[in-house]
Parts: C-alpha cells; sequence; structure tokens
C-alpha cells in the first residue's frame, strides 16, 4: 500500500523532492552509522554508500543514514587508545578532535594489529578488505632508470649498496609509527636483509634503516613535497631519490604532471600491501552492527571497482576498475593478497627504528654474581653472562655514533667496598665504542658473588643524574637474573625511599630493568621502575635476551608501546 501512494506521487507530481519526503516519512526511526575512512578511499566510500541517503538501504524496516569523514589513520588509531587511557608507540595523545567512529576503514590491518597488542577488546579480531594498493619504492623516473627499470626486477638485496652507501641516493620514509606503507616498505627491507644471516645482515638492516630515517617525514605529504619539482641538474641532485609509498601515492603525484614524474618499483620481496579493512568497531550497538553488515554489502561490483580506479586503488583481490592509471612496470597482482604482517616482526621493527633514530644516554649496568655462570639449555649451554653479553653487543650495534653510553658490572665487593665497578664512563660513543666492545668482551661472572642490586641501583641512578644531559633522554638499563642478596645494604623500601628522595622533575631519570630467566624478581623490579619511571621487561628464556633487550630500549622514548 506505501509504495502504491510513493508511485501515485511520483506520477502527480513529478517531484524527486516529494518522493525524497515521502520515502523518509515511511522510514521510521533511523539507524545513525558514523565511517571514518583513511583520505584516499573516503570519496569511493562515500559515494558508494549515497544511496543509503535516499533511503534506498534499510535494516529491519529502518533507514540507515551514513556519515562518511575522511581521517588520518593515525589520528583514529590514537583516540581509539585514548579511549582506553592508553597511548599508541609514536603517535602520542589525541587531538581530542578525532573521535571514535562505529566504523573505521584505516588503510591497513596493520593499525588493527598494533591496537590489539594493547588491547583484545579495543578492535575486531578480523575485518573484510574493501581495497587493495601495493606498496612500492617510489623514485624519480631517472633514478629508477639507472637501476634497469622498468624491464629489471629488483630486489630488496640488490638496492641495499645503493640505498646504504651511494651519496647520490637520499632515501626518505614517512615515520612508520605514523604510516602504514612505511612500516610495510621496512619490514620488507629488514626481512630481506635478516635474510642473509648473521651480524652482517643485522648490520645490513640497521644501515638501510639508518638512510631512510635521514629523510624521514611526519607526514606524507611532507615527504612527496621533497622530491624533485624540476628537470634542474640542482634540483635533482638535492631532492628525495627513494621511499616507500603507496601505489595509489605514486599515480595520484604523477595525475599532477609533475616535472619528474615517480617511477613504482614493485620490489621483491613485496611487502605486505594496504588492505583498508572494513572494522566495526567493538561496542557498537546490534543495530548499527547489522546496519555495518548491510553497508559492507554495498563495497562490490563493476561500479565499485571503478569509483575505487579513480581513486587510484585495486579493488580487494588485486584488479581493477575502468580508468585505473597503472604506473608503468606494475604487475597485475590478481594474485591471492600477502600473508598479513607478523605482529612480533612489527613490534621489533619498530623498537629498532626507536633505537635508531633517537639516541640517548644510557648507563648499561650488568650483573656478574655467580649465578649468571650458569648455562642456558636453550642456547646452546652458553651461560647468562654469555648470553647477556651477546644481547648487549647486538643493541650497541643499533646505536650510532650520537649516542652516549657508559658501563658497569655489580655483584657483592666488586670494587673494594662497593658492590659495583665502572668499566667505562658514560660518554659519546663516537669515542669509546671500541672501548665498550673490549669491555663487554672481558665482563665474567664472580666466582661467589652475591647480587648487591639495590645499592648498585641507587649509585647508577645518581651518577646517570650527575651529569643529566637535557637534550637526551636520560636511563639506567641493568640486567639482572637474581634478586638482592646483600644483606649489608639497603632494603628495598629503603632503595625505593633514597630514590624518590633523589628525584628530580627537572632532571629525569628512567631507570629499566631487565630479568635473565625464571628467576629475576619481577616484582621488586617493577617497584623500582614504578618509582623512577621506566619499565621491567622479563626474558624467561634467557635466549629471547636480545628481543626483550630492544623492546626494552625503545622504551627510552617515554612512550607505552
Amino acid at each position: 500500500m506505501a509504495a502504491a501512494a510513493v508511485a501515485v506521487l511520483v506520477v502527480l507530481t513529478g517531484s524527486w523532492g516529494a518522493y525524497r519526503a515521502l520515502t523518509n516519512s515511511l522510514c521510521g526511526q533511523r539507524i545513525s552509522l558514523s565511517i571514518a575512512a583513511a583520505p584516499e578511499i573516503a570519496s569511493a566510500v562515500r559515494e558508494t554508500t549515497a544511496k543509503a541517503a535516499n533511503g534506498d538501504l534499510r535494516v529491519n524496516d529502518r533507514c540507515v543514514s551514513v556519515d562518511v569523514i575522511a581521517a588520518d589513520p593515525a589520528d583514529v588509531a590514537a583516540a581509539i587508545a585514548n579511549r582506553h587511557e592508553s597511548s599508541l608507540g609514536g603517535l602520542g595523545q589525541a587531538s581530542g578532535k578525532t573521535k571514535v567512529p562505529d566504523v573505521w576503514i584505516p588503510d591497513s590491518s596493520m593499525w588493527l594489529q598494533r591496537l590489539r597488542s594493547g588491547g583484545s577488546d579495543w578492535v575486531p579480531d578480523d575485518a573484510q578488505s574493501i581495497a587493495r594498493s601495493p606498496v612500492v619504492l617510489a623514485m624519480p623516473e631517472s633514478a629508477a632508470t639507472s637501476l634497469g627499470w622498468p624491464a629489471k626486477k629488483l630486489t630488496w638485496t640488490d638496492l641495499f649498496p645503493r640505498l646504504i652507501s651511494d651519496i647520490r641516493v637520499r632515501s626518505g620514509v614517512v615515520e612508520p609509527h605514523r604510516d602504514a606503507a612505511g612500516l610495510s616498505g621496512l619490514l620488507a627491507l629488514a626481512a630481506a636483509g635478516e635474510a642473509t644471516g648473521g651480524a652482517a645482515g643485522r648490520q645490513t638492516v640497521v644501515g638501510a634503516l639508518r638512510a631512510f630515517a635521514i629523510g624521514r617525514s611526519t607526514l606524507r605529504a611532507d615527504l612527496l613535497a621533497r622530491f624533485p619539482r624540476s628537470t634542474d641538474v640542482t634540483s635533482q641532485a638535492t631532492s628525495l631519490t627513494a621511499a616507500p609509498l603507496t601505489e595509489q601515492a605514486v599515480i595520484a603525484y604523477n595525475a599532477k604532471q609533475p616535472p619528474v614524474p615517480l617511477a613504482a618499483l614493485y620490489v621483491e620481496p613485496a611487502p605486505v600491501p594496504l588492505d583498508y579493512p572494513f572494522a566495526v568497531m567493538p561496542g557498537t550497538s546490534v543495530d548499527k552492527a547489522t546496519a555495518a553488515g548491510a553497508v559492507l554489502g554495498l563495497f562490490a561490483g563493476d561500479a565499485y571497482r571503478d569509483r575505487l580506479a579513480t581513486a587510484g586503488l585495486r579493488g580487494d583481490d588485486g584488479s581493477v576498475g575502468a580508468g585505473f592509471a597503472a604506473p608503468k612496470g606494475a604487475p597485475a597482482l590478481t594474485a591471492p593478497v600477502a600473508v598479513a604482517a607478523d605482529p612480533a616482526r612489527i613490534d621489533t621493527l619498530l623498537s629498532t627504528w626507536t633505537t635508531v633514530t633517537s639516541p640517548g644516554r644510557m648507563l648499561a649496568v650488568v650483573d656478574v654474581s655467580a649465578s649468571m655462570g650458569q648455562s642456558v639449555p636453550s642456547a646452546g649451554g652458553a651461560s647468562r653472562q654469555q648470553v647477556t653479553v651477546q644481547a648487549a653487543h647486538q643493541g650497541l650495534a643499533l646505536f650510532d655514533d650520537n649516542w652516549s653510553v657508559g658501563l658497569w658490572t655489580f655483584s657483592t665487593q666488586l670494587d673494594g667496598a662497593n658492590d659495583y665497578r665502572e668499566l667505562v664512563p658514560v660518554g659519546p660513543l663516537g669515542e669509546q665504542r671500541q672501548q665498550l666492545v673490549a669491555a663487554l668482551d672481558g665482563i665474567k661472572p664472580k666466582k661467589d658473588g652475591r647480587s648487591g642490586l639495590y645499592d648498585t641501583t641507587l649509585a647508577a641512578y645518581k651518577a646517570v643524574q650527575a651529569g643529566w644531559d637535557p637534550s637526551r633522554v636520560n636511563s639506567v638499563v641493568i640486567l639482572t637474573d637474581s634478586g638482592n642478596d646483600d644483606t649489608d645494604g639497603l632494603s628495598l623500601d629503603q632503595l625505593v625511599e633514597e630514590l624518590r628522595k633523589a628525584a628530580d622533575p627537572a632532571r629525569p631519570v628512567q631507570v629499566i630493568a631487565i630479568g635473565i630467566g625464571t628467576g629475576a624478581p619481577e616484582t621488586d623490579l617493577k617497584r623500582i621502575t614504578d618509582t623512577t619511571g621506566g619499565g621491567t621487561f622479563i626474558a624467561s628464556d634467557p635466549v629471547k635476551l636480545g628481543e626483550v633487550f630492544l623492546k626494552a630500549i625503545a622504551l627510552r622514548t617515554g612512550v607505552r608501546r
């Protein structure tokens, strides 16, 4: 009956406005759905959901009203973390202007993976992809041609010498904490470097990360603005040469017909592509979640794929719509989407990046009590001491010469009545790297030595505070496998009280405690680090100490991960 009335009204009045008015009157109470989409896909999402505004999309006889806003994924991620009274590493606090939507379409599922590490209920476990954009290495066409593009298929191994050592190549990246394309590109090059194995592989990765870090930008627009803006030799010699970006970003850049177009290099092994997940946020009402499911069904078919093509995006299966301006040399990409990035690898890469890009002032304090001589079965029988020294060596290799680093050891009565001994004072790493390496190699457990953890912690804290550098994060990193058992020294209560007395808000010093093995006193260590700021990390299996050490060092920024 209602449909007949609508038809009669259209015939009698010829008025679309009348039709809209009557249709809206038949909707009853509307379901309003907010969608925050990555800027490059927002227009395609808005156009595709426009029919909902006409009353054509209904759930249980209720019309669905869809509001689509373009939002930087980093801003929405920060808002989600802020809702849970937390923060995501590298993003800081949310601005307050960005709200958590009912549905979030970030550019990559890696945002969901990172947020789930903060809380399993922060974002959905899974979300369907509605578009795709490969991550490429963008280069001015003239620079790419010199590498054999577009005919030659390039690998990261081919590119490492150019990226690390060639002074004519100026690399850059959008901060990987804030940009999924930058993160994906760095993950791929790190995997390629590590595949070569051993210390050489690790050093290759560090060298490549440092090269990209020199030209890093916080915003994608700022990075793109640094590519050459003219064919002038001087301009090209001083501009950006290489950066991991999306295929979509290259297409959009070239659509403006710049004097120097960008080439998209599809480097192997391929980085994980951006997949634009349709994520219905936890806590959304049943009605809105049902409406979101109906909206998700709209993102299919040729018309939607054509809208994606206009924005420089592919369908979720890699296929393209009419008008897609494929970069020269672009593969068909109709193969299944690559396996999602491993959350642990994401965490390790971001920790490494923080360490590489944020030089600090650090005093490392290593336990040499007798228990450190115990063997570690999972490390082929190497002792805890040997595993600890190896982890410290790997960490030291990440630090560039802008760091200031010192080294102490501790047990009981290690230097006269003192439970600690200074091996290398805190100083510029560029001047004393070899001294630190030699000191680490000389560390041995003290036979019958006990642990003077508390006296040592206070002395180390005061030593770092005395030489406090306002331009750095000042920290003490303590590596120990056991609790304090020096009956002649401070108790835990006394240590905490002394640390509180010594604390100076104008000269903060973080204490980072790393427990080695299952015997490490996590509760006691946490009480210390809660007092000073910093954090406590436990490597239950000492063979994992290198990973834990890396994560702990990244905490120096004071950003919760």
